[in-house]
């Protein structure tokens, strides 16, 4: 299975536009676009689960830079988020003024 990130989309691309785009290159497993939790709007950025990955390999090469509505895309494969505290500072944060 080959996770694609797919970035640089126009706030109006679905996920059946991405899935097209994206099937005449392979199985597409699984589209989501990622949308924002408080509007529901799209954030511009999306994942495409490829079934196969040489046929994952060859949307990347083919598909990274393309044209879709306007807007160039970026894909390339997609990396597993580090474990722990989300890149948070593990000491709780912030410094600042501490007035001695």
């Amino acid at each position: 299975m080959k996770n694609i990130f797919v970035g640089n989309l126009s706030f109006g691309a679905t996920e059946d536009t991405v899935r097209s785009l994206f099937a005449s290159h392979g199985t597409v497993e699984r589209v989501s676009i990622v949308t924002d939790r408080d509007t529901g709007q799209a954030r511009g950025f999306g994942f495409v689960e490829m079934t196969d990955d040489a046929e994952g390999d060859k949307a990347i090469a083919a598909l990274n830079g393309k044209d879709l509505d306007g807007r160039m895309i970026n894909v390339n494969e997609a990396h597993a988020k580090p474990a722990g505290n989300g890149g948070r500072r593990s000491n709780g944060g912030g410094g600042g003024y501490r007035g001695r």
